[in-house]
């Protein structure tokens, strides 16, 4: 900062590159010692930071496309992940949803800062039938379920009254009809075609471990970091 507590360009610079990264005591990866499929490394290094008690492990980036090219990114929460791929939720007229309509592939990233780890998945992404949308709806809690019924996201705001207002709404509307689920309300899956785990390591030698699915299933191979 300058003498007046104000961030330059320059010194906001210096003040970044002077942020320690790779602190703490990291874990190893072995990559010779992995399993055939990706979702199943993915549930393992999951597990773990769940008991290392990593906050929100479950969090990722969803980075989207629309029919223009134009990329556009944010953070979600996964639903599922097993052999037919990795699940989120979301609401078929909010950007993202139109976005996947008109491109229907995405990438998810995942980042675990203590344990440097970050993991990339990549692939062409199905909406799950209706009844799967409908029962992932209703198992959110009330004040997501009365939010995604409103189907507004993105949208203008005038104020938050107007938004409190609506939402109290939604609510009464849920306690009328508590089996309701928004029709828009969508689960949707990403086929996994490619999903990199990377290991962080303090002197850069990280490890990369990249997953592709081939005709006959899964090829590993190391990437230089």
């Amino acid at each position: 900062m300058n003498g007046r507590g104000r961030v330059t360009t320059t010194n906001l610079r210096q003040l970044l590159r002077g942020l320690a990264v790779f602190e703490g005591e990291l874990p190893r990866f072995d990559h010779t010692d992995t399993p055939p499929a990706p979702h199943e490394l993915f549930t393992g290094w999951l597990l773990e930071v769940i008991r290392a008690g990593v906050s929100e492990p479950h969090a990722m980036t969803l980075s989207t496309a629309g029919a223009a090219g134009v990329p556009s990114a944010r953070v979600l929460i996964l639903k599922n992940a097993d052999a037919a791929g990795w699940q989120f939720a979301a609401h078929a007229r909010s950007p993202k949803g139109r976005e996947l309509a008109e491109r229907p592939h995405a990438a998810l990233t995942f980042y675990w800062q203590p344990q440097a780890r970050q993991i990339g998945v990549r692939g062409p992404v199905v909406a799950e039938p209706s009844e799967r949308s409908a029962a992932d709806f209703r198992a959110r809690g009330a004040g997501a379920r009365a939010e995604a019924l409103l189907g507004r996201q993105s949208e203008p705001l005038a104020s938050p009254a107007a938004r409190d207002a609506a939402v109290e709404e939604s609510l009464a509307r849920l306690e009328r009809e508590p089996d309701l689920a928004a029709p828009e309300w969508t689960l949707y899956t990403v086929r996994a075609e490619a999903v990199e785990f990377w290991q962080g390591d303090r002197d850069r030698r990280h490890t990369r471990l990249a997953y592709r699915r081939e005709a006959d299933g899964w090829r590993k191979e190391l990437l230089w970091p």
